[in-house]
């Protein structure tokens, strides 16, 4: 891209990624701090190094330019970015994930987001280290694991969730068969004995789709001691709720929900994507679920804030705070 500044050599050698268009991301991919990139067309680079959103001023490009690097990367994916499908995410072989949308669906020119995962997933005592847990909150986690309940993770996006996730799993015997189902496959727990399924999106027509529904009936079949699916956010919450209800004990997920008093809505709301009515879906997430762990990002920093059980009232589903 002629117009764009150069940016500092990286220690990761071009052998590592292999093309010329991931030259603009060696930089930030060798600066742990470093969690996302974006590119707003011609607007330009912002990264985010856990503090907020910061402008690159020295990096610059043209609309077109960004389009061909947006069509690249997603290329480099194993899939096609064009005016037909202007909207595509794929991840690369260590778990970084590309979005791009294109304009004029991107109003303000063809937009690039990059999620950038740790290449070490921490443990509960990195994160207590942190202060992303008190100590207190690690003991009780580590119970929870413990004691084989199924627990929901719940937050914003970029509030850790699946961070905080990677870490629980890390805790589980080594003994134990770990199976986790993801839209993206980004979870990275330090185990010996996991296996990730992945999500498969329909072709250019429209053929060879694999659900996240598929996914956790097909992990059944799989002998799984602990369950995961990455992310609740459509149809697969029946079939998670009916697999941890029928034996499936020490299971995780995380949803997305702005606060502990909200994850009941948000769980009757996917409810109600699978064909469940709100009092279904509260009983079966009563039965299923055990705890529910709530994060949030404050002032840049990610913090487990809250914990609870859900409960019936008056037939709806609720969660009840409980002290750490």
């Amino acid at each position: 891209m002629s117009s764009v500044i150069p940016l500092p050599q990286s220690s990761l050698t071009p052998s590592a990624w292999g093309d010329p268009a991931l030259a603009f991301l060696r930089p930030f991919l060798d600066d742990r701090s470093v969690t996302d990139l974006f590119v707003n067309g011609e607007r330009g680079l912002f990264v985010d190094r856990g503090r907020g959103i910061e402008h690159v001023a020295a990096w610059r490009a043209g609309e077109g330019e960004v389009r061909r690097l947006a069509v690249r990367l997603i290329a480099l994916g194993g899939r096609h970015l064009d005016d037909a499908s202007p909207c595509v995410d794929v991840r690369w072989e260590g778990g970084v994930r590309v979005h791009a949308v294109l304009a004029p669906v991107a109003v303000s020119g063809t937009t690039i987001s990059v999620r950038v995962p740790r290449w070490d997933a921490p443990d509960l005592a990195e994160l207590e280290r942190a202060g992303m847990l008190s100590p207190r909150q690690r003991d009780r986690l580590d119970e929870l694991i413990e004691r084989r309940q199924n627990v929901l993770i719940s937050g914003a996006t970029g509030a850790g969730k699946t961070t905080l996730l990677a870490a629980l799993l890390g805790r589980v015997p080594a003994a134990e068969r770990l199976i986790t189902i993801e839209e993206v496959a980004e979870l990275r727990p330090r185990h010996p004995h996991h296996v990730a399924l992945e999500a498969r999106q329909p072709n250019i027509e429209g053929a060879g789709a694999i659900t996240l529904s598929r996914l956790v009936r097909e992990a059944l079949r799989m002998r799984p001691d602990r369950l995961i699916l990455g992310e609740c956010r459509g149809e697969e919450v029946r079939d998670l709720l009916m697999a941890l209800n029928t034996g499936h004990d020490g299971g995780a997920a995380t949803v997305h929900a702005s606060g502990l008093s909200d994850v009941a809505a948000r769980l009757e709301a996917l409810g109600s994507l699978a064909g469940m009515d709100a009092t279904t879906t509260a009983r079966q997430t009563v039965s299923a679920i055990g705890a529910v762990v709530h994060v949030e990002r404050r002032g840049g920093r990610r913090r487990v804030t809250q914990w609870g059980r859900p409960v019936l009232r008056d037939g709806r589903l609720s969660i009840a705070a409980e002290p750490w």
